[in-house]
């Protein structure tokens, strides 16, 4: 699974799975030649995201080691400007160009055992070594644009803080990106399981009773309707009884006259 997006039934909520390297191209089909369409591209979201209406949810699950900064950044973008409520759930890895993914939304959530990991940017290149000497400037430009990213949510953490962390390629646990505003929650599995299952107990003793009221009206109302049937073929017997009585007098009376 790359990317994967869904509505849940009867909700406005919508799921958007990032489980994989984001790139702009896909792999490469030997039969046509011919790079195929990315479903990790910042293009492929945004058409998926225009299907969205502005007033729903979105929940985002992130599990990637992340990729093109040039497509991760157009991404975050794109989900910055959505007006949706966003609510992102790292799953696994937020790795690089997937924790920025993750910073556009208004809450996220990372499980037990998950992390994310910021670093400078890097980029393959050649060239004479003034090429060389720009693709170092044009880099270290970027990353300065980068990091505000990061700072927009930062708390605990200057600037020079950062940069330390980037140089050295620094792994973060729940407890730190917790610490320094990377995340805003650290599900507790175990809590959530026993949350659910208290809400489904209740649930379910809310149907019961609900199904004991819906059959304790039906026994009534089925009790109701015997007892008028009842009195309608006690009725209806008494007069049919009344009308056989006189009709048989009435023919008594009719054979008694013609005599």
């Amino acid at each position: 699974m790359k990317y994967r997006f869904n509505q849940l039934a009867g909700t406005n909520k919508h799921q958007l799975y990032i489980y994989d390297n984001v790139t702009e191209d896909s792999s490469f089909n030997w039969n046509t030649w011919e790079y195929e369409e990315s479903e990790t591209s910042a293009n492929y979201f945004r058409e998926q995201l225009d299907k969205i209406p502005d007033t729903d949810e979105i929940e985002l699950y992130i599990n990637s080691y992340g990729g093109s900064v040039k497509e991760g950044i157009a991404i975050y973008n794109m989900l910055k400007r959505k007006p949706c409520k966003k609510t992102c759930y790292v799953d696994g890895f937020a790795y690089s160009v997937a924790s920025v993914i993750c910073l556009a939304c208004d809450k996220i959530i990372m499980g037990l055992g998950t992390s994310m990991m910021i670093h400078d940017m890097w980029i393959r290149c050649e060239g004479n070594a003034r090429e060389l000497r720009k693709q170092a400037d044009d880099l270290d430009v970027l990353m300065e644009s980068n990091r505000k990213i990061y700072l927009s949510r930062a708390k605990n953490l200057t600037e020079e803080q950062l940069i330390e962390m980037m140089e050295k390629e620094t792994i973060l646990t729940p407890e730190q990106c917790l610490e320094y505003g990377f995340c805003d929650e650290i599900s507790n599995e175990k809590q959530a399981d026993e949350k659910q299952l208290l809400e489904a107990e209740k649930n379910n003793l809310l149907q019961m009773k609900n199904d004991l009221f819906m059959q304790k009206s039906l026994r009534q109302e089925m009790l109701e309707f015997i007892m008028l049937a009842n009195q309608q073929s006690k009725h209806e017997l008494e007069e049919h009884t009344k009308c056989s009585f006189f009709n048989v007098y009435k023919a008594k009376l009719n054979r008694k006259g013609g005599r």
